[in-house]
């Protein structure tokens, strides 16, 4: 794994910026990991199109993960200067109608795996299943060559009130996931999905090892604005790792 990214993970401080795995828009997407790089984003992830990852590349200098749930795009993305991949993203299809079960998770590890048996691997965990059967699942990813796991859950939650409280009740679904995934695997578990400053360092204190944030960041349409919230999740995570240490 990129030595950057290996030690964010191990400090529990990695933070990835999401800008879609449907997002094919250049422009946008160079915008947003320009304004990770400048914010101190560990690390960008974006659509699998060797296209998009080479001019990302030639953008930046942080660790690039791309993300899809086609296996084979995933050698092409590599070849173009991926250095890790992920299955997953699945909020972008939810609103589609479609779901995809643990089998199919772990069906697509292991076909991902056999095509790249060395490229660290992210994998995320359907929040569509019940929390023990994200537990079990994810165990069984680790086991399939997964190298760290992602939660979700962002697009279940249904806050009842504004301000921090909504926010709480918006990353609910990621944080309880995480606190049990983290607790039964023994790699890294990034937390992701319906995550802000305020809730970053709940994800720290329930044993995540990073976040990963994407709508909070790729929604401004100000680049100013974008490096001020990624600075703003930065300190709120470095803050969190600071009390668990103390």
């Amino acid at each position: 794994m990129h030595p950057h990214l290996q030690s964010a993970l191990t400090q529990r401080c990695a933070l990835k910026i999401i800008s879609g795995l449907n997002n094919f828009n250049p422009d946008h997407v160079i915008a947003v990991v320009k304004a990770a790089e400048q914010g101190g984003a560990t690390f960008v992830d974006i659509a699998a199109d060797p296209k998009l990852i080479r001019k990302v590349r030639q953008s930046i200098s942080l660790p690039i993960c791309v993300s899809a749930v086609e296996p084979q795009k995933f050698v092409e993305a590599v070849a173009a200067g991926a250095d890790v991949i992920e299955i997953g993203n699945f909020d972008s299809f939810y609103a589609q109608g479609r779901q995809f079960s643990a089998a199919e998770v772990l069906e697509l590890t292991h076909h991902t795996r056999s095509l790249l048996p060395t490229t660290p691997l992210s994998v995320t965990v359907p929040h569509i299943l019940d929390l023990d059967q994200q537990v079990q699942l994810a165990g069984q990813l680790v086991e399939a060559g997964a190298n760290l796991i992602q939660t979700e859950g962002g697009t279940s939650s249904h806050p009842r009130h504004a301000g921090t409280l909504g926010l709480i009740e918006k990353a609910g679904p990621t944080l309880a996931a995480a606190y049990e995934i983290a607790r039964s695997v023994n790699v890294p578990v990034l937390c992701a999905s319906g995550l802000s400053n305020v809730t970053a360092p709940l994800a720290i204190a329930a044993g995540a090892s990073g976040i990963g944030v994407g709508s909070a960041i790729n929604r401004l349409n100000d680049e100013l604005a974008m490096i001020a919230a990624v600075r703003g999740l930065v300190e709120s995570m470095s803050a969190a790792v600071q009390s668990t240490v103390s």
